[in-house]
């Protein structure tokens, strides 16, 4: 049999991290993913270029049932660290919007930075291989990977999540976390695009390819960037955001033209030029699709001149507040990222080991935090990662 200190289980961003950490204090440390190459999910991120961090990365930015769980891990490791990292590799990045940083070239630097640091810290890769087994023995774990027995004091689970699974997520982290008793909070698909009942896709159907700069709302949640009108619903930025905090029966309110008053802003344009149609005066503000659209669903197909304040009242009210449901999402075959996951009441906040399993530890996607779009969930891999590498 193989003996190692650690064996991390799932070679992204999370489990890299870990094993780098572990392996430079001098730990004896196995990383295995059954995929054939590390790092897939970094390597499309970001258009290719990876959103490898948020610089106003705070606990506000996730979602968790125990939103206090991920303060001291964000502390601990921030996004000042990794740039750090990234600097020291002469990787060139820049800042996009709303704090998220990508690299200027490829995020496949990111990856080799990752297998550099690896190689240097003395860790052992082996890819394209699963884990058929995993079991508690005397002296910590015995795993079978690939029909080969492997003995280690530590595991890290770091397989993520179900998310995105023509790239080879599956559920097998929250699989071990039920095997040894560790607790699952309800996983769904998050950083999703929704979808729309067979009839309002049809109403809206000439809007497909349509972006618009909105605020969108569910309950108490708000996000302003753009939206995207889809052959099956809606996408874009503020839709992905939103999705993280939408459930089934949920409405979502949508403004349109965020910072304008469009009743206001149509009854000016009747009295100033009112021979120009109720559309026209509207794509001052919108797409000339999604107006026209608007106005003639409103029905104000006429001049402005003509359109009375209780059309352009309802006018404005299905721009700046457009109030519907979705039935559903993509899925994960489109989500992001998962939400829920292992039980961060199971988990110690410092070394992310399961309180009843001692050298079992979860860590990055698998857990119940969910970071938003923009570079938010690399930097909870980041973090995660460390904390569990000083520890195991």
């Amino acid at each position: 049999m193989e003996r190692f200190d650690v064996v991390v289980i799932g070679a992204g961003a999370a489990g890299m991290m870990c094993a780098i950490e572990a392996g430079k204090r001098g730990r004896r440390v196995l990383i295995v993913d059954h995929a054939k190459a590390a790092g897939e999910k970094i390597r499309i991120s970001g258009g290719g270029r990876c959103n490898f961090t948020n610089l106003h990365t705070s606990p506000a930015a996730f979602v968790s049932a125990n939103p206090r769980f991920c303060i001291s891990p964000l502390k601990r490791y921030t996004p000042a660290d990794f740039i750090a990292l990234v600097e020291a590799h002469s990787i060139a990045w820049h800042e996009k919007t709303l704090g998220q940083l990508f690299c200027d070239s490829s995020a496949r630097q990111i990856i080799d930075m990752l297998l550099a640091e690896m190689g240097e810290a003395g860790v052992a890769v082996r890819l394209g291989l699963a884990v058929d087994a995993l079991e508690k023995s005397a002296g910590g774990f015995d795993l079978v990977i690939a029909g080969v027995a492997v003995g280690c004091e530590a595991v890290v689970v770091a397989s993520g999540g179900k998310s995105i699974p023509k790239m080879g997520a599956t559920g097998f982290g929250y699989d071990v976390a039920r095997r040894f008793g560790v607790r699952v909070a309800e996983t769904r698909p998050a950083l999703v695009p929704l979808t729309f009942e067979i009839g309002l896709l049809e109403r809206l159907k000439p809007l497909a390819g349509v972006s618009v700069d909105v605020a969108v709302r569910c309950g108490k949640a708000r996000f302003a960037e753009a939206m995207l009108f889809t052959h099956r619903g809606l996408s874009g930025p503020a839709i992905l955001q939103i999705s993280s905090y939408w459930r089934e029966g949920d409405e979502l309110e949508i403004d349109m033209a965020p910072g304008v008053d469009v009743f206001d802003a149509l009854r000016r344009a009747r009295s100033e030029q009112g021979r120009q149609s109720v559309a026209t005066a509207l794509s001052r503000h919108l797409p000339r699709r999604l107006a026209q659209l608007i106005a003639e669903n409103e029905g104000a197909a006429g001049n402005i001149a003509d359109a009375s304040d209780k059309i352009l009242r309802r006018i404005g009210a299905a721009v700046n507040a457009w109030r519907v449901k979705p039935v559903g999402s993509e899925g994960y075959r489109t989500a992001e990222v998962t939400l829920g996951g292992v039980d961060t009441d199971d988990l110690d906040g410092r070394t992310f080991a399961a309180k009843a399993v001692p050298g079992l530890h979860f860590i990055g996607e698998v857990v119940d935090v969910t970071g938003w779009l923009g570079g938010y969930n690399f930097q909870w891999a980041w973090a995660s990662g460390w904390c569990a590498g000083q520890a195991v």
